[in-house]
């Protein structure tokens, strides 16, 4: 079992960028996949990005060129670094780790982008 605690969401304008951070109870170098996903208010939750044990990640195809996915292996957090923001990026993010047979959510953190 795994714990995961999102944070670094809030009130941006748009263009402008966050970074989100999700903290895990436990080692994650062994977890074969974290990621990132988010729910809008009326829509369905949807991936915004994946990362491997072994690097390889993976996005939506709205945030490509926009948002990094990165792991710190050493430190169990994963970091989603998300640029020129725009407001359809409003929503609440939620950290994931997935294996094989099982997954776990964070509580997720909002994320609202407006002038």
């Amino acid at each position: 079992q795994v714990q995961l605690v999102e944070s670094g969401g809030g009130l941006v304008q748009p263009g402008e960028s966050l970074r989100l951070s999700c903290a895990a109870s436990r080692n994650i170098s062994s977890i074969p996949t974290m990621g990132w996903y988010r729910q809008a208010p009326g829509k369905q939750r949807e991936l915004v990005a994946t990362i491997t044990s072994g690097g390889g990640t993976n996005y939506a195809d709205s945030v490509k060129g926009r948002f990094t996915i990165s792991r710190d292996n050493a430190k169990n957090t994963v970091d989603l670094r998300m640029n020129s923001l725009k407001a359809e990026d409003t929503a609440v993010y939620y950290c994931n780790a997935r294996g094989r047979m099982w997954g776990y959510w964070g509580q997720g953190t909002q994320v609202n982008v407006s002038s």
